[in-house]
């Protein structure tokens, strides 16, 4: 990377227009990508639905040990994104190597853990989930393919974070795009046996995803050769240059790995709960998990957005501005995410006609977990947005992590089991249940923000 001084251009905020242009140059090909991102999953669910439920069911199960990765991942990257956008805004080029260097280090190792444990006992996974043998079936077939992929999405997925940090936003969308489309198409060629391709079901969909994060990662390698991006030096990988940067970034880290395995955990928590209420409140809370996620990608990338932009401006010194952005950003996601709720009301009819292998039963749950879905989102998106950019942009990652952990542990979790397994309360009740978390904590995040304790800068001279 070029270590010569350039001049940063921060979005005016006095000027709403030019405000808005820099904000959607840098969004957009973020949420593109999420949304991109959330396609596979989508098709994996439908192109399965026309299987049968127990395949659509038993795989939705198995993605939650992708889900429990990437909170490791996600860890990783937001500490990675406070110092990296702070470090990129104070142009110290030479230290968000180091940060790379770091970073790349655990993600390789978290990734090369799954693959094994995938591998050598996706059983014992599964039952985490599940006890219905049907899905813990289909469940240890997936995993065993998919156990080649996680150590290649650690790779891949470091790098597209740094991407982002160094505003090649469009690259790494373009790179993203390109690894969903090759999975998409390559789900329909392998579940379905389409020409030459063998009808592998199950197995398809997990080696469709599989090839595709192969090709993500050749792509990254020749993006990274072939421009500035930030470069990952071998000895930075093994041995940091400058110390400090290990002990910032899990001071960072920690906070967010306890938050994310608070949060995760929850999550997680909710697919169990599903999950022992049968295969059609499993195979309902899927679909509308997958759609929910699907129009989220707006909040998600604003999220992102927001940390990079603040972080960069937090970086430079411009603490005025980067407050003032802050507000910006709130009133934003709010925006966003009532907009977001309406597009989920006007999508739930389109949704339910979706030709699939579905119960009415599980089509019943369907309709109202998408419903509920509609001002779940609004929550999430101030929440998203104000919790997992703004806050970390300047070092505060400690108040998520008891927010979360509290909200969810200390309240929705355990009314979520009350409901299902000692009330005994009726599917569509214990899912309006499990919506409470983004709501609960709002007051709590409302105060925090006007305290104003993550305007700060937090890198180190040199």
């Amino acid at each position: 990377m070029d270590t010569k001084k350039q001049t940063l251009a921060f979005p005016d905020i006095d000027n709403r227009k030019a405000f808005y242009k820099a904000l959607c140059t840098l969004v957009l090909p973020i949420v593109f990508q999420y949304f991109m991102s959330s396609l596979v999953s989508a098709s994996d669910a439908f192109m399965l639905g026309f299987m049968d439920q127990t395949a659509l069911s038993s795989v939705s199960l198995a993605g939650q040990v992708a889900f429990v990765y990437y909170l490791f991942i996600n860890t990783f990257l937001t500490g990675a994104m406070v110092l990296g956008a702070q470090y990129w805004g104070k142009q110290e080029f030479t230290t968000l190597e180091d940060v790379l260097g770091v970073t790349m280090r655990y993600s390789l190792l978290v990734g090369m853990l799954f693959s094994l444990s995938a591998f050598i006992c996706p059983q014992y996974l599964m039952r985490v989930f599940t006890n219905d043998p049907a899905l813990i079936d289909g469940g240890v077939r997936y995993l065993r393919i998919m156990a080649a992929g996680y150590f290649i999405m650690g790779f891949v997925d470091t790098y597209l974070c740094f991407m982002k940090i160094c505003e090649k936003t469009m690259m790494s969308t373009v790179i993203a795009s390109i690894g969903v489309v090759v999975n998409i198409i390559l789900n329909g060629l392998l579940i379905f046996g389409v020409g030459p391709f063998p009808k592998m079901g199950i197995e398809g969909a997990a080696l469709a995803t599989v090839i595709s994060r192969f090709l993500e990662l050749l792509l990254v390698a020749w993006g990274v050769l072939t421009t500035d991006c930030v470069k990952l030096r071998f000895r930075k990988l093994v041995k940091l240059s400058k110390k400090f940067i290990h002990a910032d970034f899990w001071k960072y880290s920690l906070p967010v790995m306890i938050n994310q395995f608070g949060w995760g955990g929850g999550m997680t928590m909710y697919s169990v709960i599903m999950g022992h209420l049968g295969t059609d409140a499993t195979a309902a809370n899927s679909i509308a998990s997958i759609v929910r996620a699907m129009i989220a990608s707006i909040c998600w990338g604003l999220s992102t957005g927001a940390s990079i932009i603040i972080g960069k401006m937090l970086g430079a010194g411009e603490l005025k501005m980067a407050k003032k952005a802050g507000g910006r950003f709130v009133r934003l996601s709010l925006g966003i995410g009532a907009a977001s709720g309406v597009v989920i009301a006007l999508l739930t009819p389109l949704v339910l006609m979706m030709p699939t292998d579905m119960s009415p039963t599980a089509h019943g749950y369907l309709k109202w977990m998408l419903l509920l879905g509609c001002y779940y989102i609004i929550g999430n998106s101030l929440n998203s947005t104000v919790i997992g950019g703004i806050f970390p942009a300047g070092g505060d990652t400690k108040f998520g992590m008891i927010c979360d952990c509290v909200t969810l542990w200390c309240v929705v979790v355990p009314l979520g089991m009350l409901a299902a397994f000692v009330w005994e309360l009726p599917v569509i009740a214990v899912a309006a249940i499990l919506t409470l978390d983004e709501f609960v904590k709002i007051p709590a995040v409302y105060m925090h923000y006007v305290k104003y304790k993550w305007v700060k800068n937090i890198t180190r001279d040199e």
